[in-house]
């Protein structure tokens, strides 16, 4: 029963946790629903038909509706953009016409319209968000020059917004139907355990009730021998007695015959229903287990994630004040990751940061924890280390990166990494040290990148 109640009490963590993540997720759509109102009423008073269809967007917008007609709405949208930026673009153009002037205040709210998409993006990523990956839709974003490219995008993210909404609730229906399949499990339990029970009484007062009688029998017995005369008299009554007293026991054994199969066919149903549940509970633990592991895996380089390196620097930063050894932070950054996309493709990207994923696992200790935080960037905890070896450590990672020969369709792309370091500290949170090692990985940047620079 106790591992059985785990069973539930897991399922119910579980299933709060999702519950979390659906309203994590509602947020960031809310989020996105106020950025789709207040872009629309930014491109307001371009075109009189562009104004039609944002007013109408707008509209929907306001009222929550549906993802289908938002996506019917959007595509209707993109095809007048396209259209209207045909004749005249209107996005904010490298020589504006004398119709359209490009204030200050227009660029100002362009650059605030592209700031707030890129912040529901950054959003995305820290809630987890990996596939499909999100650096194609930033580039996509980082050059946009027209509002239809804009609107892309933005339509991008609605889609993928819509897309783990539906995930999310998938998963918290399955978890609630599991929770219902090992209540009903325990109720059958349940039942069988009240049903020994009563089972077991009806056997005890079967058994007094037998007893009583007996001894009543011998009582009457005794009376009738002491008051007969007659030898052949006192047969009779003996033998009567008798007859009755085996003719209790007899249906007594029969009752309990009777109690002993009917247990016995509980007892097995149980056994078949128990092992049942056994192996619906291992089938569901090593999914549990795989899922567990899935959410905190970078799904593009199988590194631990964003969520798995906070819940283990949480753990460091606690085990650092209770046993105050030695441990370092290093963050890693790609050098030019964006110049290798856009000169080669994602795909080449992808494959670089694979290549990086691999080279620093090699090359660090197996206690020693490494995951990947976001883009091009990676972490490295290490125990026992002080700052000044994990320094040294750091440059051989970054030697061996550097020596990588590494092809793209028969191109050599060369690819180095740096990296900031620090110590973690009496009195330090997770945010403190991060900033610290984050500050020092800046400064390499700054002094010509391929660098290891300790804070």
């Amino acid at each position: 029963m106790s591992d059985l109640t785990d069973w539930k009490q897991k399922y119910r963590d579980s299933l709060r946790e999702m519950e979390a993540g659906e309203q994590s997720w509602r947020q960031v759509e809310q989020a996105l629903r106020r950025l789709v109102g207040r872009l629309c009423a930014a491109g307001m008073g371009i075109n009189p038909d562009l104004d039609l269809e944002l007013q109408s967007l707008a509209a929907a917008n306001r009222r929550n509706a549906p993802a289908d007609e938002l996506e019917f709405l959007a595509g209707s949208l993109t095809s007048t953009l396209i259209a209207v930026d045909a004749v005249a673009p209107i996005g904010v153009p490298a020589a504006p016409l004398p119709s359209t002037p490009v204030t200050a205040a227009t660029t100002i709210r362009w650059d605030s319209t592209c700031a707030a998409v890129l912040a529901v993006l950054q959003s995305l990523k820290d809630s987890g968000v990996e596939e499909p990956p999100l650096e194609p839709l930033m580039t996509q974003l980082s050059s946009a020059a027209t509002d239809a490219a804009l609107a892309g995008v933005v339509t991008k993210i609605a889609d993928l917004i819509s897309a783990h909404c539906e995930a999310t609730a998938r998963e918290r229906l399955k978890s609630a139907s599991v929770l219902s399949e090992v209540t009903t499990r325990l109720g059958e339990m349940t039942l069988y355990l009240t049903e020994s029970g009563v089972a077991s009484r009806a056997a005890f007062d079967d058994t007094a009730s037998l007893g009583s009688g007996v001894m009543e029998h011998v009582r009457e017995l005794s009376a009738e021998v002491n008051a007969a005369t007659e030898l052949a008299a006192l047969q009779s009554l003996v033998s009567a007695r008798l007859e009755n007293v085996t003719r209790q026991m007899s249906d007594f054994r029969d009752r309990e015959e009777e109690r002993r199969k009917d247990q016995s066919n509980r007892t097995a149903r149980m056994h078949e229903r128990i092992a049942e549940l056994e192996r619906e509970a291992d089938e569901l633990y090593r999914k549990l287990d795989h899922e567990k592991h899935g959410a905190r895996q970078d799904a593009l380089t199988r590194l631990a994630n964003r969520k798995c390196f906070d819940e283990r620097m949480a753990r460091q930063i606690g085990g650092q004040r209770r046993e105050d050894a030695p441990a370092a932070m290093l963050i890693w950054d790609i050098d030019d990751f964006k110049s290798i996309n856009d000169r080669y493709g994602h795909r080449a990207g992808d494959r670089v940061l694979q290549t990086v994923a691999n080279c620093f696992v090699s090359g660090l200790r197996a206690e020693d924890f490494v995951a990947r935080i976001g883009g091009e960037e990676f972490v490295v905890l290490t125990t026992g280390v002080t700052a000044a070896k994990a320094l040294a450590i750091a440059n051989e990672l970054r030697s061996a990166v550097e020596a990588l020969r590494f092809h793209f369709r028969g191109t050599p792309v060369r690819i180095t990494v740096s990296c900031g370091i620090t110590d973690l500290r009496a009195g330090d949170t997770p945010g403190s040290a991060f900033d610290r090692a984050d500050s020092a990985l800046y400064r390499a940047k700054r002094e010509g990148k391929n660098l290891c620079i300790a804070a």
